[in-house]
């Protein structure tokens, strides 16, 4: 998917929000890293075409994770900014790639410290199947079928100066993070 793909899809997701949950009661919360500028793609859409400033907030979900040492030595806490008590709104939680289903379960984890929401709808820019747990989204900006040999890699302007989804095989994928490591040490 290139920028304009996926301008659509999250403008697209905007509409559908709107159409099943209406605007009252609504906050959009990014999952930290990429899934909070894809959040505010979707939250910005929602005031454009209904003229209402929804509430906006960041999610990290570092220490919630089960299977945190798998994914790294030191995790990095990025942050969580709620816009006041989840308590009986509407929360929209947004993420970039659906996999195993364990971010998610992390993120309800660390949603529900905030209040008790009427209703967790869930969107995804990606799903690529492969789930561990029994969570699917609400909402998909695109369903990609992958191997395990593969990863769908999203980029976002904010973070790594493009937006773009792309598919790479997972040996392709570590030698190109390993060598950004090298680069950014030095």
């Amino acid at each position: 998917m290139n920028a304009e793909e996926i301008r659509r899809a999250l403008t697209r997701i905007s509409h559908e929000i709107v159409e099943k949950e209406g605007t009252a009661d609504l906050i959009v919360v990014g999952i930290q890293r990429r899934g909070v500028p894809l959040a505010r793609v979707v939250a910005d859409a929602i005031k454009e075409h209904e003229g209402v400033d929804v509430p906006f907030g960041t999610l990290d979900i570092s220490f919630y994770r089960d299977d945190l040492t798998t994914i790294s030595v030191a995790p990095v806490h990025k942050g969580t900014s709620i816009p006041g008590d989840v308590t009986g709104k509407t929360v929209i939680l947004v993420d970039d790639v659906l996999y195993t289903g364990r971010t998610i379960r992390a993120a309800l984890d660390a949603l529900i410290d905030y209040g008790r929401p009427k209703a967790i709808r869930l969107v995804a820019l990606i799903d690529r199947g492969h789930r561990e747990l029994p969570i699917r989204a609400d909402h998909v900006g695109k369903n990609i079928p992958t191997t395990s040999e593969e990863v769908v890699r999203v980029c976002v302007k904010e973070i790594d100066s493009e937006d773009l989804v792309k598919v790479e095989l997972l040996a392709e994928h570590l030698a190109a993070n390993e060598a950004a490591e090298k680069k950014a040490k030095g």
